[in-house]
Order: C-alpha cells, then structure tokens, then sequence
C-alpha cells in the first residue's frame, strides 16, 4: 500500500513554522520569472539610501559638537593642573600695576575663556544672521510678505535688572560654597598639625617607637586621601606611595572609602600604644576633626547649588542672546552683531566663573597644602629629636654643675 502523503500546509501553518521550508514552496519559487531577483535588488538598494540617511545625524552632530568637545577638554585638563599656594613674590606681582596687560595677554589661555568660545559664537552667528536678514528685507531683496524682525526694547528695559540679580546670586552662592571648601581645608590641615604635635608629646616610649612612626605616617598620609577622595583624576597610588609602606598602601588602595580606611589605621594604633586613659581619649578625640572634615567635603562634592536655580540662569541667558539682535535693530542696525559679542562674552563669563568656583576643591592649592604639611611634620620630627638630645644634656650636666659650687 502507498503511504499517505502529507497534505501541503496552508500559509498560516507556513508563518508558525519560519524554519520549515517545504520541497512544493521551493519549486513555486523556482517557476517564477527571471524579474523577481532585479526587485529583490531594488529593494535592497532602498534599504541601504534609507539607512544612509540616519548616519548623516550623527555625522551633524559631531561637527557641531566638535568645537563644544575641544573648549571642554582643554577646561577640563587644565582644571587638573595643580594650583600654587602664594608667598610674598607672588603677592607682589598681584598687586602689580601691570596685572591688566598680563591679564589680557593671557586671555587665550584662560580656561574661563575658552569655555566661552561655543556660545559666544553660536550668539554672534545669530545676530549675524538676522542682521543680513532685516538688511535683505530693507533693500527689497525678498518678497515683501516675510516681516521685519524689530521689537521694542521695554521688555529689555524691565528685565536687565532681574537678569543681574540672577547672576549676582548665582555667583554668590557658588562663592559661599568655595568658602566653605577652603574653611573646611583649613580646618582639615590645623587639625593634621595638632594631632601630630600631640602624638609626638604624648609617645614616648621607646617601646612604642615603632608604632609612633607608623602613626604619623597615617596622619600625614590621611589629607592627601581626602585630596584624592574629591578631586576627579588624582593618582592615589602615586601620592602615597612615599608616605605608607606597601602593605598598609595595599589596604587602602582595596577599600572603597580610603580616607576612612586610613582613620582606622590611626583608631586601631592608639589602641595599641602603651598610654594612659587620659592621653589616649585625648589622641581619640582629634580624630573627630578628620571625620567633619569628611562629611564637608563629601557634603559640597554630592549636592551642588539647587539644579532649577542653574537651569534658570542658563535658560535666561540664552533667551535674552536669542532675542536681543531683535530688540537692537533698530538703535544699532549692524552694531547689533559687535553689542551681541560684548553681551554674550561678558554675561556669560560672569556665570562661567560661578559654575566653576562651585566645585571648590580644583580651586584650592590642596596637592601643595599636603606637600607643607608633610615637609612641615618632617621637619617637627628632626627638631624633636634635637631638642631631646639638647633637654636630656642639660639634665645630665645640671648635678655636675651644683657638685662644682663651693660650700657657703
């Protein structure tokens, strides 16, 4: 008997099963005319027309976004660069005469102003253009439908006070949080001092030696974490490595809190050292000083000044560049587009400075700051010894000294 054969599949059953392909389709495709691969083609090519379009996006992108990308990474590279503390030459130099033209000579090289460069350009091609576009409808180059862009300049008038406002306060605040920075810095670096002087007044043991050197080591070691901890970029291997022995860096570099890390380090030694109760709550407390500090850093470093008020700023700004060719026309005609530069790299500058004065830590000397108070407790150390030498040969002469006296 012949076996039944399969029935063939209709084409629902056909879009259920994608990867069943039956002999009865194969030969329908087989019997069609030769015109079918030239649509196959056709459509292929549509596809890939339709594909190039959306490449073109993001290649407009980049160009526009190419200048922007350059003025902020030449910002953000020398926002790294480490700031000098000031002594009396530099002081000098400062209050020179001369500060203008030095000032203005190095205004290529202000990180402030090449931040500027995209915007003040964007504004300046804005007034350009429709300083060519009122001039075109002026001299009837175009139709006489398309208006004149001209506007009052009241709603200027009543709002340039409010604009100002805006800006003081912003750059007000930002200023209040550098200040806030530089006191806890300041705090931060007294703090350091004092606990070292203590350590080196309480311990005294020369069984303790030991551990008394390797406790100022963490305390010299803990302000440059901190450093490390708020400023993007530090090396902290680099900058401990002259500070902590290897193995004790080899802790702090697998922690994910390294300047907590280290005022563990400072806890667990005091515990060890042999001293009274009295000088070790007092060394225990010192430490409280490096945790505020902490939470300050930590505080200005993950909330900054309210992001509304900044969009605000931002937004003002761009509308009142946007539309002042428009309100100027009239007064200046073409001085529109030199009055639109002015505006633009003046305002603009003013809320650069208070966008990057509300990061405070780049702002501040730190990487100097913890050079000093490394040379500085280097150099407490040497003179500690000294003068304990110079005590302790006084001591020993003191009783030759009194045997030497004749009798009254």
């Amino acid at each position: 008997m012949r076996k039944p054969t399969t029935p063939l599949q209709s084409p629902s059953n056909l879009s259920s099963f994608s990867h069943f392909t039956p002999k009865t389709v194969l030969k329908l495709h087989s019997l069609r005319p030769s015109k079918q691969p030239k649509e196959i083609s056709f459509k292929v090519l549509c596809s890939q027309t339709s594909n190039s379009s959306p490449n073109k996006i993001p290649n407009l992108i980049s160009v526009f976004r190419a200048i922007p990308d350059w003025a902020d990474s030449i910002k953000e590279r020398r926002m790294r660069q480490n700031r000098s503390l000031y002594n009396h030459e530099k002081w000098v130099q400062h209050r020179s005469s001369l500060r203008h033209v030095r000032h203005l000579l190095s205004s290529l090289s202000s990180r402030v102003i090449l931040s500027l460069i995209p915007p003040v350009i964007f504004f300046t091609s804005v007034a350009l253009a429709i300083a060519s576009y009122n001039s075109a409808i002026s001299l009837h180059w175009l139709p006489e439908f398309f208006p004149l862009l001209r506007a009052s300049s009241l709603p200027y008038q009543l709002t340039a006070p409010a604009l100002a406002l805006l800006l003081v306060f912003r750059t007000e605040a930002s200023y209040s949080r550098f200040e806030e920075g530089r006191k806890a810095w300041t705090k931060i670096i007294a703090g350091t001092n004092d606990f070292a002087r203590q350590v080196m007044a309480s311990v005294d043991s020369s069984s303790d030696a030991p551990l008394k050197e390797a406790l100022l080591q963490y305390i010299m070691a803990f302000p440059v974490a901190l450093k490390c901890h708020v400023i993007y970029g530090s090396d902290i291997k680099r900058d401990l490595q002259n500070l902590l022995k290897e193995d004790d860096l080899a802790v702090v570099l697998s922690s994910k809190h390294r300047p907590r890390c280290i005022i563990e380090f400072i806890s667990q030694t005091i515990q060890l050292l042999h001293l009274e109760d009295s000088k070790q709550n007092v060394l225990e407390s010192k430490i409280t000083c490096f945790h505020e500090g902490i939470g300050v850093c930590e505080q200005l470093m993950g909330i900054p000044i309210p992001l509304s008020y900044t969009r605000l700023t931002s937004r003002f700004l761009v509308l009142w560049h946007l539309t002042l060719p428009i309100i100027l026309w009239d007064d200046c005609n073409w001085i529109v587009v030199p009055a639109t530069f002015i505006s633009a790299a003046s305002l603009f500058c003013i809320e650069e400075v208070g966008v990057l004065i509300e990061e405070p830590f780049p702002m501040l000397a730190l990487d100097e700051l913890c050079n000093l108070v490394h040379d500085r407790l280097q150099e407490a150390i040497v003179i500690e010894n000294l003068i304990q030498r110079q005590i302790l040969a006084k001591r020993k002469c003191q009783p030759s000294e009194h045997s030497c006296r004749p009798n009254s």
